[in-house]
C-alpha cells in the first residue's frame, strides 16, 4: 500500500529515522509539498501524512482512494475532518508530544526577560566586563518571580506544565478553562477578566477556535495590569497582532513573547518586526529533540494501527 509524506521536514529534518513507515510500504517522502503539487503527489496513495498542508473536501473527492490522513501533529485543523467521516477516511493526529517542550520553552522566553542572559552574554563578549569599573554590573533591570502571580490561558496538559515550572519558581498560579478540573490543586481556577487584572504574566496555552480567536485584543489588553509579561506558545490567531503592537508601544504591555504569530511563515513587513520588547521565536516550542522523536514515533505507530485494522488516535470517529 502506497504512503506519501507530505511535508517531513518540518519534524524531521534529517535527524530522525523513517525506517519504520518505510518498513510499511512503498513509501513516497516529501520534505515540503506547494497547494499546487498536493493532486499529483498522492494521486494513487490510500495513506498520507501531513503537518501542515491542507487537506480539503476538494482534493478528498479528486482522490477516492483515500483510506487515512495522518496528522503529524496535536492540532488537526488542515483537514477537513467533517468530509473525511462523510467519506469513511480516517484521521488521526498525534497527542501531548510536546507537552514538557512547550511548557519549558514559555518559562525560558519568560527567564529571558526577566534575567536578560543574551544581552549579559553579548555584552561581555563584546569587552565591556573588561572595561568595567565594578565586578559586575547589568545592562537592564533583573527581576525575581518568587512572589509573582501567572495566568495560564487553557489549563490543559501543556498549561498545567507551565503551571508547575511556575509554582516552582515561587509564583502563584491562576488558571482560565471551560473545563475546571476537580484533580488541579496546584492553581486556583478564575474567569478570564479577573486572570487579566490579578496578572503579572500572561501565557497563551488554549486551542484556537472560533469563540476564542482575537480574545486577545484592545479591550482584553485594556483590562491588564501595566506592564504585564504576554506569553503566547498556542496560536497566533488568538491575538489582534496590532492591538498587541500598540500594547507593547504605550507600555501598557511590558513585554511580549511569541513562539507563534497569525500568518507563518512571517511576512516581509509583518507589524511585529519594529514593536518594541518583543521577542518572537519560528514556533519551535514543541521541536525539541525529545518531542520530535516522540511525534514521529506516534505518527508512524498510528499507520500501523491503521493498517491492522485498529486505528489510534483517530479525529474524526
Amino acid at each position: 500500500m502506497k504512503i506519501v509524506v507530505l511535508d517531513g521536514y518540518n519534524k524531521n529534518p534529517g535527524d530522525l529515522s523513517w525506517d519504520p513507515l518505510l518498513a510499511m510500504g512503498e513509501t513516497e517522502i516529501f520534505d515540503f509539498t506547494e497547494d499546487c503539487d498536493v493532486l499529483e503527489r498522492i494521486k494513487d496513495a490510500p495513506i498520507i501524512l501531513t503537518n501542515k498542508v491542507r487537506i480539503t473536501r476538494e482534493i478528498m473527492d479528486k482522490n477516492p482512494q483515500l483510506k487515512y490522513i495522518g496528522v503529524t501533529a496535536t492540532g488537526y485543523d488542515p483537514v477537513d475532518c467533517a468530509a473525511a467521516k462523510e467519506k469513511g477516511i480516517v484521521v488521526t493526529n498525534v497527542p501531548v508530544y510536546g507537552t514538557d517542550s512547550v511548557g519549558q520553552h514559555a518559562i525560558s522566553m519568560l527567564l529571558e526577560i526577566t534575567n536578560r542572559v543574551a544581552l549579559h552574554n553579548e555584552s561581555v563578549h563584546a569587552g565591556e566586563w573588561i572595561t568595567s569599573r565594578d565586578f559586575c554590573y547589568w545592562k537592564a533591570p533583573l527581576h525575581e518571580l518568587s512572589g509573582k502571580t501567572m495566568a495560564v490561558i487553557g489549563y490543559g496538559r501543556i498549561g498545567q506544565t507551565t503551571g508547575r515550572i511556575a509554582n516552582a519558581l515561587g509564583m502563584k498560579v491562576l488558571a482560565v478553562d471551560q473545563y475546571r478540573n476537580p484533580n488541579v490543586t496546584d492553581a486556583e481556577y478564575v474567569e478570564l477578566d479577573e486572570a487579566l487584572a490579578r496578572a503579572d504574566v500572561i501565557s497563551m496555552h488554549c486551542v484556537l477556535n472560533a469563540e476564542n480567536r482575537g480574545m486577545i485584543n484592545a479591550e482584553t489588553i485594556a483590562k491588564m495590569k501595566t506592564g504585564v509579561i504576554f506569553i503566547n506558545c498556542a496560536r497566533g490567531p488568538l491575538v489582534v497582532e496590532k492591538d498587541l503592537v500598540e500594547g507593547l508601544k504605550s507600555g501598557k504591555i511590558g513585554y511580549a513573547c511569541l513562539d507563534v504569530i497569525s500568518k507563518e511563515p512571517m511576512e516581509a513587513g509583518s507589524v511585529l518586526l519594529d514593536a518594541p520588547n518583543c521577542i518572537i521565536t519560528p514556533h519551535i516550542a514543541g521541536c525539541s529533540v525529545e518531542g520530535r522523536e516522540r511525534l514521529l514515533k506516534v505518527a508512524m505507530d498510528n499507520v500501523k494501527a491503521f493498517l491492522d485494522g485498529k486505528p489510534e488516535n483517530v479525529v474524526n470517529a
